[in-house]
C-alpha cells in the first residue's frame, strides 16, 4: 500500500486548496454502558454553533453501497425538510441487490469518476488507494462542531489506520453511546410454533431442532404449500449472514467476520479452523439429511428466499432482522403476526455463551467526500447539520405534527402512525423519510437523551414494547421477558472489543492478501455447501479436505498479515503498544 502514499498527499494538498478557495467565496448492531449515555446527555445540553448558514440551492451526487428500495428522491417529508434547512438536494444512486457496492466502486476506482459523497462500506480501501477520497480531518476541525461533539473522545476511531491517520470516512452506521433495549439477531422461530408447542425452552441447536421437527410433523403444509422447517440465504455474500457466521456465534465466537481473534494475544485465524465450529456445520449436515433444512438453501436466489418467508411457510431462520425484514414486513402487512419471528440466543451447547451484545465501541461504516466534490466545505456542513441535535431528531422521528407530537414536553408517536410504521413499513418510509437518512450524519445511539430530555431515537423501552404485535407480546410473556434482549446474555458479561468492528478495518487492496483472501472465499463458498449437503459418513473427510485446501491457498500467510493489522488497530484505538 505504500506505493499509493503520494496520491494521498496529493489529495491532502487538493483539500487544502479547496478549503482556501471555499473560504474566500463563501456535509450488524454496538453498545456502551449507561454511564457513557449519561455523558452524552450532558454533552447534548451545549449546542454547537450552527455552521450550515448557506442554504442556497445545491445538488450533490451520492452513491450508497447498500440497496435502498424506499428512496424517494428526497420528496418525502424528511427529505423536503432537509432541503429546506440546508439547501441541499441529493442526486442519489444506491447499490442494487446485495452486492455491497463492490462492482460499482470497482468501476469508480478504475474510471476516476466519482460522485461527490460516497457511502462505501467495506470498499473504502479501493477508493482511498485510487486517490478518490479526501482527508476530512481539517474540514471537520474547521466546519463540523456537531460531528466533533458527537464523536468527542472517539475521534481517534475515525482514523484510517495506524500508518495513515487521515480521516477518510465518518462512521454513520453506528450510534455513539448506544444502549441495547432489544435485539434482532440470534435464531428465529415463528410465534405459531412456540404457541402450539407450549413455549418450549430454546437454548441449544438441539432445542431448536426439536421444536421445528415437532411442529412440521403436525403441520406438513402451510396454506396449501409444503412447510419449510429451516431455510438459509446463501446468495452471494449473504452466506456469511445466515450460514457461516452462525458457526462462530453458536460456539462463543465474537462475530469478527471471517476471522477469530484470540483475545489474549490478538492472533487471528479463519474462524472455520476452530474445532467447535466443525460441530455446528455437522449439525447443519444433520438437519439436511433429516429433511429439516430446505433442499434449495444453496441454489435459491435472495428473492426466492424472501418469497418463501413472506408466504408464512418458513418456521425457522438463522439470521438477523435487517436481512429478512422486508419479507417479515409483508407478513405484518397481511395481518399474519403469528407467522413472524421470535429471537433466541441459540448455541451449540450450554457450555457456550451467545455474545451478540458484546460491545465494540464506536466503529463502523461511514460517509466520505470524494476528490470530485467541487465544494467540500458545503458538503461537510451538510453532513454536520444532519449530525446536529435538530438533524438527528428529524432523521429519527420525522416532522412534529405529522410523525410525532409533543405531549407534556415528551415526543410521542400517535398510535395510528406507529401502526403504519410497523405494519406498512415500506410505504411509511417512502412517504415520511423516517430512518432513510441515517447514514448521512453521525448520531447518538438508542438510550441517549437530547437537550429537551427526550431520546434521540425512537428505540427505547416504551416505544419498543408499544410496537410489538400481540403475538410477540404473548411469546415474550411466556418466557418472562419484556423485550427479546432479556433472553440474551447481557453486554456487561463481556469485555469491550479492543479491536472494534473488524468488518470496518481496512486491509491491503494490493499484493498477496487480496489474492489469497479471494481464493479462500471461493473455497468457502464452494466447500461449505458441499459439506452440509453430503452424506453424514462423508462429513469429516470433506471438512478435513476443506481446511487443508484453505492452507494450500495461503491462509496461514494471510492470517499472519491480518494478525498484524489487528494488533495495529488495537494500538491505534487504545494507545497501547502491541507486539
Amino acid at each position: 500500500m505504500n506505493q499509493t502514499l503520494p496520491k494521498r498527499f496529493g489529495i491532502a494538498l487538493l483539500t487544502t486548496m479547496l478549503l482556501i478557495s471555499a473560504g474566500c467565496s463563501s456535509n450488524a448492531d454496538n453498545a456502551n454502558n449507561a454511564d457513557n449515555a449519561g455523558n452524552a446527555d450532558n454533552a447534548a445540553n451545549s449546542t454547537p454553533e450552527n455552521t450550515g448558514d448557506d442554504t442556497s440551492p445545491i445538488t450533490f451526487t451520492f452513491f450508497g453501497a447498500d440497496a435502498n428500495p424506499n428512496w424517494n428522491n428526497m420528496q418525502d417529508d424528511v427529505g423536503k425538510e432537509i432541503t429546506a434547512k440546508t439547501g441541499v438536494t441529493l442526486d442519489a444512486e444506491f447499490d442494487v441487490g446485495s452486492g455491497g457496492g463492490q462492482d460499482k466502486i470497482a468501476m469508480m476506482a478504475a474510471s476516476g469518476e466519482y460522485p461527490d459523497i460516497i457511502y462505501a462500506k467495506g470498499e473504502l480501501g479501493k477508493l482511498v488507494d485510487a486517490g478518490a477520497i479526501i482527508d476530512l480531518t481539517e474540514l471537520i476541525d474547521k466546519y463540523a462542531p456537531n460531528i466533533k461533539k458527537v464523536m468527542s473522545e472517539n475521534m481517534n476511531r475515525m482514523k484510517y489506520s495506524l500508518d495513515d491517520q487521515a480521516i477518510y470516512s465518518i462512521p454513520t452506521n453506528v450510534g455513539v453511546d448506544q444502549q441495547y433495549f432489544d435485539i434482532t439477531s440470534g435464531f428465529q422461530i415463528q410465534h405459531r410454533v412456540l404457541k402450539e408447542l407450549g413455549y418450549p425452552e430454546i437454548k441449544t441447536v438441539q432445542d431448536y431442532e426439536n421444536a421445528l421437527k415437532a411442529y412440521v410433523a403436525k403441520h406438513p403444509e402451510t396454506d396449501g404449500q409444503p412447510t419449510i422447517p429451516l431455510t438459509l440465504n446463501a446468495d452471494g455474500w449473504k452466506i456469511m449472514i445466515t450460514v457461516t457466521n452462525q458457526a462462530a456465534a453458536t460456539t462463543g465466537g465474537a462475530g469478527d467476520g471471517e476471522y477469530y481473534v484470540v483475545p489474549e494475544t490478538y492472533e487471528t485465524m479463519l474462524h472455520y479452523k476452530r474445532p467447535e465450529e466443525r460441530e455446528y456445520f455437522r449439525w447443519l449436515n444433520h438437519m439436511y439429511n433429516e429433511g429439516l433444512l430446505d433442499k434449495d438453501s444453496f441454489v435459491q436466489k435472495e428473492d426466492q428466499y424472501k418469497s418463501k418467508i413472506s408466504s408464512g411457510r418458513v418456521l425457522g431462520l438463522t439470521s438477523v432482522e435487517w436481512e429478512y425484514g422486508e419479507a417479515e414486513n409483508a407478513l405484518k402487512a397481511a395481518g399474519k403476526d403469528e407467522y413472524t419471528y421470535a429471537h433466541f440466543p441459540v448455541t451449540l451447547g450450554e457450555e457456550f455463551k451467545e455474545n451478540s451484545l458484546q460491545a465494540i465501541g464506536v466503529d463502523g461504516y461511514g460517509i466520505s467526500i470524494s476528490s470530485s466534490c467541487e465544494d467540500p466545505v458545503r458538503a461537510i456542513k451538510f453532513i454536520d447539520w444532519l449530525s446536529s441535535e435538530e438533524g438527528q431528531v428529524l432523521r429519527n422521528w420525522g416532522i412534529e405534527g405529522k410523525q410525532y407530537n409533543i405531549v407534556d414536553g415528551k415526543r410521542v408517536i400517535p398510535d395510528e402512525i406507529r401502526e403504519q410504521k410497523t405494519n406498512n413499513a415500506a410505504t411509511f418510509a417512502r412517504q415520511t423519510g423516517v430512518d432513510l437518512y441515517s447514514i448521512f450524519g453521525v448520531r447518538y445511539g438508542d438510550g441517549v437523551k437530547d437537550s429537551t430530555g427526550n431520546y434521540y431515537t425512537t428505540n427505547f423501552p416504551e416505544q419498543i414494547v408499544a410496537s410489538y404485535s400481540e403475538a410477540e407480546k404473548e411469546s415474550l410473556a411466556a418466557y418472562n421477558a419484556t423485550t427479546w434482549k432479556d433472553l440474551f446474555p447481557a453486554e456487561d458479561e463481556f469485555p469491550v472489543k479492543e479491536w472494534g468492528a473488524l468488518y470496518n478495518m481496512q486491509v491491503p487492496t494490493d499484493g498477496d492478501y487480496q489474492v489469497i483472501y479471494q481464493k479462500t472465499q471461493d473455497i468457502v463458498g464452494k466447500r461449505i455447501p458441499e459439506i452440509i449437503l453430503a452424506k453424514p459418513d462423508q462429513f469429516d473427510k470433506l471438512f478435513d479436505d476443506f481446511l487443508a485446501e484453505l492452507d494450500r491457498a495461503g491462509a496461514e500467510k494471510m492470517e499472519a498479515e491480518y494478525t498484524q493489522l489487528v494488533k495495529n488497530r488495537v494500538s491505534l484505538f487504545t494507545g497501547k503498544e502491541v507486539q
